[in-house]
């Protein structure tokens, strides 16, 4: 006796086929506002001279964090302009701002509303699990039907899969405020939103920064895959060293991501310590 087969792939297909058809006018509209984003922020980036786009990044650093941080992204991002992935450092940037900021925005107000409501939190940690645990190749395939092959797909599976952090740290940072703290507001007459502004968010900054650092983290490394999908940036050049059978182009284009991450990460982490200062 044959147990029958459940057609979960063929439910998937068909609902992506009809979101697809029913939708496309939405789908070509958030294609045309990302793509001009896109464009927008990478021209302007390019119409700058490497070497003052360097200048800039290192001022930041520095003010930012230290002087050891200024050294060493100038010394990366040097290394990156010699080795001529400096466009394509830029591109990927690019697709890592827009990302991050996207998920940002979605992420904040969906972990501030599941720290404060408990149904919430009990329904989204379960979607939450479901959608760290899927391997990351799994979204690239709704983003073709919605977005085609592009830079744009790789905005949307990058937003899905670099989310779920944000979201989880900023519910944890919110939850973890002592009680007293909130006692005492309430004592003093707060509103929910004076709490919320005034005592929760504050403290809980140090932890939301931290899952804003591990939503940069896992953006730059979906935007490194979605070359396979069109993708500009590093990941193409580690793209068609895989496929050209280049070994040393794509060890070079895998150090320039390794920098970047690197010089993401201490910036962030500084930011944080510089907010919980």
């Amino acid at each position: 006796m044959e147990i029958p087969r459940i057609p979960l792939g063929g439910w998937i297909e068909g609902a992506l086929t009809w979101l697809t058809s029913e939708y496309s006018m939405v789908t070509r509209a958030i294609s045309r506002a990302t793509q001009t984003g896109i464009n927008g922020l990478n021209d302007a980036l390019m119409w700058l001279p490497p070497w003052a786009l360097l200048l800039i990044i290192v001022a930041i650093c520095w003010k930012v964090a230290n002087a050891r941080l200024a050294i060493g992204g100038a010394a990366g991002l040097a290394l990156i302009w010699n080795l001529g992935l400096w466009n394509p450092m830029i591109e990927t940037l690019t697709l890592v701002v827009i990302a991050t900021l996207v998920a940002v925005v979605i992420a904040i107000p969906v972990g501030i509303t599941a720290a404060l409501s408990e149904r919430l939190y009990r329904t989204i940690m379960p979607v939450l699990d479901f959608m760290q645990t899927m391997p990351a190749f799994v979204y690239l395939i709704p983003a073709i039907p919605f977005f085609g092959i592009g830079s744009v797909s790789a905005i949307f599976a990058t937003v899905i899969f670099s989310m779920p952090p944000a979201i989880r740290f900023t519910t944890l940072g919110i939850r973890q405020v002592p009680k007293e703290l909130i006692e005492a507001a309430d004592a003093y007459g707060a509103t929910r939103g004076q709490k919320l502004v005034k005592v929760q968010l504050p403290l809980s900054l140090p932890t939301v920064m931290a899952g804003i650092n591990q939503t940069i983290m896992l953006a730059l490394s979906m935007v490194v895959i979605a070359a396979m999908i069109g993708a500009d940036g590093l990941g193409s050049e580690v793209w068609r060293a895989i496929q050209r059978l280049r070994p040393g182009d794509g060890f070079e284009a895998g150090i320039a991501v390794v920098i970047l991450a690197m010089l993401l990460d201490r910036l962030t982490q500084a930011l944080s310590k510089e907010r919980k200062s």
